[in-house]
C-alpha cells in the first residue's frame, strides 16, 4: 500500500472552514499532549491561525501519573519554542482517585484547559481526535448498549459555557496527521498507555484491523456515526421547538411546564426535552436513566395525576391548576443534596449548588454582626424572611422553590435573598454583599448541541 500523504494547508483550511466561523485574527488553542495526532493538529493549527492574523498557544497536560511525565512536557514545549509556537504546561495537582483514573483524568484535561481558555479569552480549543478515534469511540458505546446520542459519537463542534472544543480531523485518518509531522521532519512522543490491553479502547484499537477484513473499515464505521449524527440532530431540533414552546426557565432555578403539550408531542421528543428540563434545573451534567425517566414521562401521559415525585436532583410537583393551564406542573430543586453551608469573602467568585454563579462584594454597612454563609434559604430562613417582610408572603415565586434560594447569613440570622428582593433593614451588615448572581447550570435548557461535518 501507498504511504498515506500528508495533510496540506490548504487542505487543514477547507476542515477548518467547516467547523467554523471564526472571529477576524483569532487566538485559539490547541490540546498538545506531544503525540503524532496532536503535535500535528498543532503544526497545523499555528499555520492556519497565522494565516488568519491570528496566533496559537499549545496547551499541554502534566497528569503526573507517569514518571518522566513533566520532562515529555518538557520536550514538547521545546519543539515548539523552536517553531516559535507559544507553549503553556498545565499540572493536574492533588491527590489522584484509586478507580475511575482515566475518567477523571479526561475531566481533568479538559477543566485545566477550559479554564485556561476562559481566562485567557480564547473562544476555541482545538482537540486531535480523528477518523479511528470516531470509529472506535462508535464501537466502545455500541458495547455499552448506547442510543441515538451515544452512537452518534463526537461531535465535531461542542459548545461549552467558556470555550468552542472543535475537532477538525474526525474524518482524517491517523496515518496522514504522522505523515504530516515526517514531512516536517518534526519527532513525536508515543505514550505507552496507548499499548496497555487493560483499557477498552486499547483492546478495540487493535481490532480495528480484522474489522476492517470483514468490511468495517474505520470509513464506514465513522460513517455510521455520522448517520446517527444526523438522527440526533433532528431529535435535538424538534425538542428545542417543543420545550420553546412548553417550557419557562426562571433566574431563581425553576420551569414551569406546560404539561399537555409535552405529553402531545412525539414520545421520543418529549422525553428528550423532558431529560433535558430536568438536567437544567437539578445542576447535572447527564440526563436520569430512561426507565426512570420513561415512568415520570408516563404520569405526565397519564394526565399528571400523582405528579409530584423526584427525579435527578428536582422535584416534579403540579402547579395551581387554573381552567386556562389545568396541566402544568413545576420543576425545581429538590431539598436533598443541598450544597453545605460556604463562607462567603469579599471578591470571590464561586459556582454554588451548580448552579448559581455567585460574585461577592464588600459591603458598606455601619458595622459587621458576623462572619458570613452562602446557604440555601431553607424553611426557617424562609420563615425568618416572611416575618420580617409580610409582605413577601405573596411575592410570585412558588413556595416550593423558596427554601432552595440562595441566602447570605450571618450571626444574626438572615441577611439576604437577592430573589425575593430581600435584604435584613437592621443598620449593620455581615461586611459582605452579593454583586452578581446568574443562574448558570452546566447544562442549559437548550443543550450544547451537535455537530457534525459532512
Amino acid at each position: 500500500m501507498a504511504a498515506p500523504p500528508p495533510i496540506s494547508t490548504e487542505e487543514f483550511s477547507a476542515l477548518m472552514a467547516a467547523v467554523g466561523p471564526f472571529e477576524s485574527a483569532p487566538h485559539v488553542a490547541a490540546a498538545v499532549s506531544g503525540g503524532g495526532d496532536s503535535l500535528s493538529l498543532g503544526l497545523l493549527a499555528e499555520v492556519w491561525a497565522h494565516g488568519h492574523g491570528g496566533r496559537m498557544t499549545a496547551l499541554t497536560v502534566d497528569h503526573g501519573l507517569r514518571s518522566g511525565s513533566a520532562a515529555e512536557a518538557a520536550q514538547v514545549g521545546r519543539w515548539l519554542n523552536e517553531r516559535g509556537i507559544e507553549h503553556r504546561v498545565l499540572a493536574w495537582r492533588g491527590a489522584k482517585p484509586t478507580s475511575g483514573l482515566q475518567a477523571a483524568a479526561r475531566k481533568a484535561r479538559y477543566d485545566l484547559m477550559t479554564s485556561w481558555c476562559r481566562e485567557a479569552g480564547v473562544l476555541h480549543l482545538f482537540l486531535a481526535h480523528h477518523l479511528e478515534d470516531q470509529a472506535e469511540t462508535f464501537l466502545m458505546r455500541l458495547g455499552r448498549g448506547s442510543g441515538i446520542d451515544g452512537l452518534a459519537a463526537m461531535s465535531a463542534v461542542v459548545e461549552t459555557a467558556s470555550v468552542r472544543l472543535v475537532r477538525p480531523l474526525l474524518k482524517v485518518p491517523s496515518g496522514r496527521l504522522k505523515a504530516t509531522l515526517r514531512g516536517l521532519g518534526q519527532e513525536w512522543i508515543e505514550d505507552p498507555s496507548n499499548r496497555d490491553r487493560n483499557f477498552a479502547r486499547t483492546r478495540i484499537r487493535s481490532a480495528l484491523p480484522d474489522l476492517a477484513e470483514a468490511g468495517m473499515p474505520p470509513e464506514r464505521l465513522a460513517e455510521a456515526a455520522g448517520h446517527m449524527g444526523g438522527a440526533r440532530l433532528a431529535l435535538e431540533s424538534a425538542a428545542s421547538a417543543l420545550l420553546a414552546r412548553c417550557c419557562m426557565i426562571h433566574p431563581a432555578g425553576y420551569a414551569g411546564v406546560d404539561g399537555a403539550a409535552l405529553a402531545a408531542a412525539p414520545k421520543a421528543v418529549s422525553l428528550r426535552a423532558l431529560a433535558r428540563i430536568l438536567v437544567c434545573i437539578g445542576g447535572r451534567t447527564y440526563g436520569p436513566r430512561s426507565a426512570k425517566l420513561e415512568r415520570l414521562h408516563q404520569r405526565i401521559v397519564n394526565g399528571g395525576k400523582d405528579m409530584s415525585h423526584c427525579l435527578a436532583g428536582c422535584r416534579i410537583l403540579p402547579a395551581k391548576l387554573n381552567p386556562v393551564e389545568p396541566r402544568r406542573f413545576l420543576v425545581c430543586r429538590e431539598r436533598r443534596g443541598s450544597p453545605l453551608p460556604l463562607a462567603a469573602v469579599a471578591g470571590a467568585r464561586i459556582l454554588w449548588d451548580r448552579r448559581f454563579a455567585i460574585e461577592f462584594a464588600a459591603a458598606n454597612g455601619k458595622g459587621i454582626s458576623g462572619a458570613a454563609r452562602l446557604t440555601s434559604l431553607g424553611d426557617d430562613g424562609w420563615a425568618a424572611v416572611a416575618a420580617d417582610r409580610p409582605d413577601l408572603k405573596s411575592c410570585p415565586l412558588p413556595m416550593a422553590v423558596r427554601p432552595s434560594l440562595p441566602a447570605l447569613r450571618d450571626d444574626r440570622g438572615v441577611f439576604a435573598v437577592p430573589h425575593l428582593l430581600y435584604k435584613r433593614d437592621s443598620g449593620d451588615d455581615p461586611g459582605v454583599a452579593f454583586a452578581r448572581l446568574r443562574f448558570m447550570p452546566p447544562n442549559s435548557i437548550s443543550g450544547a448541541g451537535f455537530c457534525i461535518v459532512l
